[in-house]
């Protein structure tokens, strides 16, 4: 009798269930299993930062704007001080620890049902992810109907507190969700963690029609995650060895439940060789290591590379050591995974589209941008500390190019490091004598 493979698993008799069962508890399941870790990593990230003590009881509503943030959503930032007074906002920030937390969790849950399959039809796969999408539209709109609060702000003491008594300002800020474009982005982030984790595992089925990409793409896919799980492991490590020597706990954890991705990715690209640039003005920030926040911290626009942060901490020129030893094993994997009648500069080249894309990612969902101000009779800001303005965003192009060429060296010398690994495809040839 022959073993039975994974294709003879999907097999069943006339009036028996498959193995794999897909309805509507196990979609449920896998939401509810997403939107409960996404709040609680979000709600941890949160006290850490001090959000407990937000007045009017305001923190369970940040906590679920943070998690609507952190799939792409749009939080609407508007103030009210009166007829000669006005308030203005804007923020635009990922928290994607919350993000990468919820993905997994999501990713596992749409995989479960489907393993030991060797190949699922199209119409199977897209009714098993509707499932999960309808259920997740509205866990979404739920979230973000519960995502409003406005604050008073106060004016401080002195003669801006004075004229604001005076003529009668009380400025308040606020926030809500913008719930279309929510709902839109949400569903966008959702189909992307779905596609993306059919491309990474390689138990899961794929329609016939796909099967021969799966031998190019799917390694790739693989490495580039594995690549970015292990920038925000050793993040965490970092994170961790600094609260152990310096303290500042609560801030640690800011950093790890909220943005330790923004900060590992963001490193990891300036490790490349990539150039960002930003700054910090005001009496606001977000959680960022002390040597970042020096660089911002100027007058003009700042320039964030390895030269500006060495001139700081000189431990920063480990970053691109540290990126070369990720890479190559990224690449190892790649190779290792891949049949073995691929030739090193195929890999070369697989290497160098697949991080030039993932370093895109980075780049897009990396940008930072918020400001805050308050004025009197439309004459600048009414000062007291209550304006402020911070942003960051990546040289695009710059990075892009950098990546390949990074992909195309390290990608070429991890399909020579496999070599002596047996993969698919080799036939293991017996000596005799």
């Amino acid at each position: 009798m022959s073993p039975q493979t994974p294709s003879d698993q999907v097999i069943a008799a006339p009036g028996e269930r498959t193995a794999a069962r897909h309805g509507w508890v196990q979609a449920l399941l896998a939401v509810v299993a997403g939107a409960i870790v996404m709040l609680a990593v979000a709600a941890l990230g949160l006290w850490g930062a001090g959000a407990a003590d937000l007045p009017e009881h305001a923190y369970p509503r940040v906590v679920a704007a943070s998690v609507v943030t952190a799939v792409g959503g749009t939080i609407e930032l508007a103030g009210d001080a009166g007829v000669i007074a006005d308030t203005r906002a804007g923020l635009t920030v990922i928290p994607l620890s919350v993000t990468l937390a919820g993905a997994l969790m999501i990713a596992a849950g749409f995989l479960r049902p489907l393993r030991h399959r060797a190949v699922a039809s199209a119409a199977e796969l897209a009714g098993w992810a509707a499932r999960i999408a309808v259920l997740w539209l509205l866990a979404l709109l739920g979230l973000a109907l519960y995502s409003h609060q406005n604050f008073k702000i106060s004016l401080g003491t002195g003669t801006i507190s004075d004229i604001g008594d005076l003529i009668g300002v009380s400025p308040e800020a606020g926030f809500k969700t913008a719930v279309p474009v929510t709902l839109l982005y949400g569903v966008l982030w959702l189909a992307g963690v779905l596609v993306l984790a059919l491309l990474v595992s390689r138990g899961a089925p794929l329609p016939a029609r796909l099967l021969r990409f799966q031998e190019s793409v799917r390694p790739a896919a693989y490495a580039m995650v594995v690549l970015l799980l292990a920038c925000v492991a050793a993040g965490a490590v970092v994170a961790l060895v600094v609260a152990a020597t310096r303290g500042h706990v609560p801030e640690t954890f800011a950093v790890i439940f909220l943005g330790l991705p923004n900060l590992a990715w963001l490193a990891f690209t300036i490790g490349l060789g990539a150039t960002w640039r930003g700054r910090v003005d005001g009496p606001f920030g977000l959680p960022m290591p002390h040597v970042l926040d020096q660089v911002l911290r100027t007058p003009d626009v700042s320039t964030v590379n390895l030269r500006t942060l060495g001139h700081y901490d000189g431990r920063v020129w480990w970053l691109p050591v540290v990126d070369a030893l990720l890479l190559l094993g990224a690449a190892f994997l790649m190779a290792a995974r891949s049949p073995a009648r691929v030739r090193a500069w195929q890999h070369a080249v697989r290497m160098a589209l697949a991080l030039a894309l993932t370093v895109l990612m980075i780049c897009l969902v990396g940008r930072i941008s918020a400001h805050y101000g308050l004025s009197l009779i439309g004459i600048g800001d009414a000062g007291g500390g209550l304006a402020g303005e911070l942003f960051l965003e990546p040289r695009l192009w710059g990075a892009l190019g950098i990546a390949v060429v990074w992909g195309l060296v390290t990608g070429f010398l991890g399909a020579l490091l496999a070599r002596g690994v047996r993969r698919k495809g080799e036939v293991v040839r017996d000596t005799v004598g």
